[in-house]
C-alpha cells in the first residue's frame, strides 16, 4: 500500500498549498484523486514522488510510506528504486529523441530489463513500435500520452501515478487512454488517477478522493461519489436532475454551496 498521512506542504516558505492530508492506495486498485485547478493535486503527486524542490517546495508536517517504509523527503532515485513512477502532467517527452530513446532513458534505473519492458510497452501500445525511429516531437498528442505512460512503465514500477493523462485529447482517445490504464492495473500495476475528468476517473477506478484548497474534502467509493449529488453538479456536469446540464450561461449566478463547504 502506498499511504500519506497528514500531508502539509509549503511553497517559498510562504504558500501553504496542502493542509494536511491523508488518502491511501491499496494494492492493486486504481484511486482516482480529483479536484480543480489549484486543489494541490499535483503538489500531492510531487511530494510522493521527491519532485518538490523543483517547485521551492517543502512537506512541513506529514508521512509518506510504500509498503510500511517511508520514503517522506527520500531521492527521488530512491522512489523510483522502490516501485513507484509518475507521469507528468503535459506529457513532458523528450520532444527531439526518438521514440525508442525516450523509453530507453525511462529504463534506466532498471537497465537489466530494458529490452523485456520495452516489448511489454510495445505490446501495450502497437502504434509505439511502429513509430519507434520517429522524431517523439512529430507524434499526434495521444501519441506522446501513451509514449509518456510508456517511459513510465520502462521502470517496472509497482505504482504508477498519472497526472492529467486525458489533457488536451480528444473524447475518443481519452476513452482510449482508460483502457490502457485498466489494462496497465490488470497486467499488477497500483494506479494513483489524478484528474479534472471525474466521469472518466470514477469509471475505471474502484475508491475516489475529492480535493479543494489543499484539503480532501470527500473520501468514498467511486460507485458512491458517482451518485453524489455535489459530485454530480460540481464535477460530472449534472443538473440537479440527474441529467446534463445543457447551458452553463447561469454558472457565475449560482448561489448553492458544496455541501462539504456548508
Amino acid at each position: 500500500m502506498l499511504s500519506v498521512k497528514n500531508l502539509e506542504v509549503v511553497y517559498q516558505d510562504v504558500i501553504l498549498v496542502l493542509r494536511g492530508i491523508s488518502f491511501e492506495i491499496p494494492k492493486g486498485e486504481i484511486v482516482a484523486l480529483l479536484g480543480s485547478n489549484g486543489s494541490g493535486k499535483t503538489t500531492a503527486l510531487r511530494a510522493i514522488t521527491g519532485l518538490l524542490d523543483t517547485q521551492n517546495g517543502d512537506i512541513t508536517k506529514g508521512q509518506i510510506f510504500i509498503e510500511d517504509e517511508e520514503i517522506t523527503n527520500a531521492d527521488p532515485s530512491k522512489i523510483v528504486n522502490l516501485g513507484i513512477a509518475q507521469v507528468l502532467e503535459g506529457r513532458r517527452i523528450f520532444s527531439e529523441l526518438s521514440v525508442s530513446e525516450n523509453l530507453r532513458l525511462g529504463g534506466f534505473t532498471n537497465d537489466s530489463a530494458s529490452t523485456e519492458n520495452m516489448e511489454r510497452v510495445f505490446e501495450l501500445f502497437p502504434i509505439l513500435k511502429t513509430r519507434s525511429k520517429n522524431i517523439s516531437g512529430y507524434l499526434s498528442g495521444g501519441e506522446q500520452q501513451m509514449l509518456a505512460i510508456g517511459r513510465a512503465l520502462m521502470s517496472d514500477p509497482k505504482y504508477l501515478l498519472l497526472d492529467e493523462p486525458s489533457l488536451g485529447l480528444a473524447p475518443k482517445l481519452v476513452e482510449q487512454i482508460s483502457e490502457l490504464i485498466v489494462e496497465i492495473n490488470t497486467q499488477g500495476v497500483t494506479v494513483l488517477l489524478v484528474e479534472q475528468n471525474a466521469n472518466m476517473a470514477l469509471k475505471i477506478s474502484s475508491h475516489g478522493y475529492i480535493m479543494e484548497t489543499g484539503n480532501v474534502v470527500m473520501d468514498n467509493s467511486s460507485e458512491k461519489l458517482m451518485k453524489d449529488k455535489d459530485v454530480q453538479e460540481f464535477y460530472l456536469g449534472l443538473n440537479t436532475e440527474g441529467t446534463e446540464r445543457k447551458s452553463f450561461k447561469d454558472v457565475k449566478h449560482y448561489k448553492r454551496k458544496k455541501r462539504w463547504l456548508s
